[in-house]
């Protein structure tokens, strides 16, 4: 079993790592958040004092942080002493450029790194079925994926390193995109007079079905087990979907991509977090269209 040091203890962080400590492994915890060290306690996981201390001897450190700045702020710290054989993996959704920056800055010290970013929301990561989408050396892969699987069910080598983020910010902008396509559908359906249920049996079972519909539809009734059946509360934040779809811009432009649906969702997801929403799980956005009637209507 590994010693892991276990930086970032979020929504996500906090049952991936506990994850790993039921898989037996040695986990060292770190937040800068009291609140969140607090509740690593009470999930019964060995915490650090500071980032050094959690580092310290682990012979593999994981990442799980808000952005790149943050990632790159903990593994340029001059205090950290990774040993010298660690395996290093970032699981944070960060910018491309970032993500570049921390495999070069590690990889220059001789480390093996990974950016492995998940998808599949508290729920996966409370249950073990997180999707990874890694990118890295086949050798950082083959030590990693051990650990991998004790967080998750479908695990990806997407390819060299960088490969991962890249995969994660294109698959979160078509999931960005068909909610915002599957809201507009839902609404204009029930303007229609269609009975929400009846369209659903249908749109599910032709040409308009995905998963936007099928898994996670942002009308109440239709798909028990989504977030819209609990006032939106407990799913993906629409806050960080605005945050990944601006990222996916920002990897538009630099690599001359068009993205123009993505950028459109960008700007509906600000005007909904602008409206308060931005707690609220991404199937919310629906509630947007209530307050977007064309004029006369």
């Amino acid at each position: 079993m590994a010693v892991i040091g276990f930086i970032g203890l979020g929504n996500m962080g906090l049952p991936m790592a506990c994850r790993l400590k039921e898989a037996g492994h040695a986990v060292r915890c770190f937040d800068l958040d009291a609140g969140a060290m607090e509740r690593a306690h009470e999930a019964g996981l060995q915490r650090s004092a500071s980032t050094s201390e959690a580092v310290a001897g682990a012979e593999v450190v994981i990442t799980m942080l808000p952005s790149g700045r943050h990632v790159l702020e903990v593994i340029n710290d001059p205090a950290l002493r990774f040993e010298a054989d660690a395996l290093v993996i970032d699981c944070s959704t960060i910018d491309v450029e970032s993500c570049a920056a921390f495999h070069a800055a590690l990889g220059g010290k001789g480390l093996l790194t990974l950016d492995a970013p998940v998808s599949g929301g508290v729920g996966g990561a409370a249950a073990g079925t997180l999707t990874f989408m890694v990118g890295g050396s086949d050798d950082a892969f083959g030590r990693a994926l051990a650990l991998l699987r004790a967080m998750g069910r479908n695990i990806v080598h997407a390819g060299a390193a960088g490969a991962g983020q890249a995969a994660k910010i294109c698959n979160n902008m078509l999931a960005g995109i068909s909610m915002l396509a599957v809201s507009e559908a839902l609404y204009l359906a029930k303007r229609l007079g269609l009975d929400p249920q009846k369209f659903f049996e249908i749109a599910s079972t032709s040409s308009g079905q995905c998963w936007a519909l099928t898994s996670y539809a942002p009308e109440p009734g239709l798909v028990p087990s989504a977030p819209a059946n609990r006032g939106y509360e407990g799913g993906f934040a629409s806050e960080l979907m605005l945050k990944d779809l601006r990222l996916a811009e920002q990897a538009a432009v630099a690599s001359r991509s068009p993205a123009l649906l993505g950028a459109a969702a960008a700007s509906v997801y600000a005007m909904h977090c602008a409206a308060g929403r931005g707690r609220l799980d991404f199937s919310s956005v629906i509630q947007m269209l209530g307050t977007a009637q064309p004029a006369g209507r």
